[in-house]
């Protein structure tokens, strides 16, 4: 309990830093500034498409939309992106109109809603409250069982997810640090469906979109030829981005939905950003203050890292109800990200200046994502001192050679592998939570395939006397660790360690059920 005492204190005064920042906060720039610095930014990352919207003082001042669709139609502001992890405060909202109607309490057990709801300690299951699934401390690793949510299409829904979750071991005590989750956001969408009695979709539109107009907002079923105007995401491929068709003319429900499936275009965020930033009092009216400073207040504690002490002198960093609470050059931000294969978002906002931005891109772009941030952010918080866009991104650049040599495995010598050297492996495999794998010959070479995430199938490869599984798509390879005697448990691993975290093949333990068929 003081734990979280601390937390709102912290953010209370941050509150009165960013009062006092915006009595003598110097004016912002001009939509020429802003077109200067989008510019730069796609230059330099050969972004296929981006949309950047900013609101000072309350009013809309500058968007702008660059890029084409699949049809060749120029992108405007009403094209769809996907927002990913932008989508948790939206589902963090749904739970408050929800305890606002009487519905639930954010201190209710989860498993009030949920009875099957189980974590790998029965104490935490025991103690695990509504308010707990939104803000990383839960034990859980590191994006832990995000591979039943990507990569999509997959056959995994949002009760596998639940059931899955037992067998997670945790990384640390339960409400004793940080760690960012998505799995618990699935939780928390099946919560809340519970308690509204409806689908988490049905509820996403009847309790956020309908209320404040966010008219081409999707999530769950959508006909997409006939909603139109939706950007497809860009994977990069031999240094540059190709275009990646994800849906069919039909989209339907994702396992991730909850933790990042709404698509968006900037109009709409903007209007979302409004009601954060001026709510009228209509808005009011829908989401109270007290239900808006609970999303607000920062409950767990979040590292810091060097560089965004050297860049924006933060001091303090923590995770409200699916938002990121911080204090930059001296003044409060509200903010999130969102990263999905080819969609990348950011909204960042300054409650005591009711200012803030939005940018939405179509391609796999986390350094050009990052530098903009820090650009658009510094016109509202220290003009000043603002570096240019080619400055951050050769230092992200030089930073991120640095970390490659230092940190992942030259695996150039790599040769297929062949089912006679590998004989005694070969089989179907199970983990408890992510089921079924085939670890089985083709020809001269064996193949790994999973039966529930049919987009992980690759080649098993011998690199010295290791083995990975190089995938048939653009993942993050693994590190095959095969057991060193009969009834052993075959392990998994990222090949680059600091890759993305979603790529949670550490948690994985698999057991051998019978050979290959």
């Amino acid at each position: 309990m003081r734990r979280f005492i601390r937390s709102t204190f912290c953010a209370s005064a941050l509150m009165l830093l960013g009062s006092m920042a915006h009595a003598s906060a110097p004016d912002t720039s001009s939509p020429a500034e802003y077109d200067r610095l989008v510019d730069a930014v796609v230059a330099r990352y050969h972004l296929p498409g981006i949309a950047v919207g900013v609101i000072d003082d309350g009013k809309v001042v500058y968007t702008r939309a660059e890029g084409k669709l699949a049809s060749g139609k120029p992108m405007d502001a009403d094209t769809l992106f996907g927002i990913a992890s932008n989508s948790k405060a939206m589902t963090s909202t749904v739970l408050a109109r929800l305890v606002e109607n009487g519905k639930l309490r954010w201190d209710d057990p989860v498993t009030k809603y949920l009875p099957s709801f189980r974590m790998y300690d029965p104490w935490v299951t025991a103690n695990m409250r509504v308010g707990d699934l939104l803000v990383h401390h839960s034990g859980l690793p590191e994006g832990a069982g995000d591979l039943m949510l990507w990569p999509t299409p997959n056959q995994f829904t949002a009760d596998d997810v639940v059931a899955g979750l037992r067998y997670l071991k945790p990384a640390y005590s339960f409400r004793a640090g940080y760690a960012y989750d998505n799995t618990l956001y699935i939780v928390a969408g099946q919560v809340a469906a519970a308690a509204g009695g409806a689908p988490y979709p049905t509820l996403l539109r009847r309790e956020v979109f309908q209320p404040l107009g966010m008219n081409r907002c999707q999530i769950g079923t959508w006909n997409r030829d006939e909603v139109g105007n939706v950007a497809d995401p860009y994977l990069l491929h031999d240094g540059h981005f190709v275009p990646v068709r994800a849906d069919g003319p039909i989209v339907h429900p994702a396992t991730m939905d909850a933790a990042g499936g709404v698509r968006c275009s900037l109009n709409d965020m903007l209007t979302w950003a409004s009601n954060w930033l001026v709510p009228t009092q209509k808005q009011l009216a829908w989401l109270s203050p007290e239900q808006r400073r609970k999303e607000w207040t920062a409950y767990t504690p979040m590292p810091i890292s060097a560089r965004r002490h050297a860049w924006d002198g933060t001091l303090f960093l923590g995770y409200g109800y699916g938002w990121r609470i911080a204090d930059v050059d001296g003044q409060m931000t509200v903010s999130h990200t969102g990263t999905l294969s080819g969609m990348y978002s950011a909204m960042t906002l300054l409650p005591f200046r009711r200012s803030g931005f939005v940018v939405l891109i179509n391609a796999d772009a986390e350094d050009a994502r990052s530098v903009l941030i820090e650009v658009l952010t510094k016109q509202f918080t220290a003009p000043g001192k603002a570096r240019s866009v080619t400055s951050y991104a050769d230092e992200l650049e030089h930073d991120a050679q640095q970390q490659r040599t230092s940190h992942v495995p030259d695996t150039s010598s790599r040769k297929k592998a062949t089912p006679t050297e590998l004989a005694g492996q070969l089989g179907v495999w199970r983990d408890p939570w992510f089921g079924e794998v085939q670890l089985c010959a083709q020809g001269d070479t064996v193949r790994f395939a999973s039966l529930k995430s049919p987009l992980l199938t690759g080649q098993v490869m011998r690199v010295g006397d290791r083995y990975l599984v190089h995938w048939d798509r653009d993942e993050i390879e693994a590190w095959l660790r095969f057991p060193e005697h009969a009834g052993g448990t075959l392990r998994m691993a990222k090949v680059d360690p600091d890759a993305d975290f979603s790529s949670d093949y550490e948690d994985l333990a698999f057991t051998r059920e019978h050979a290959c068929k």
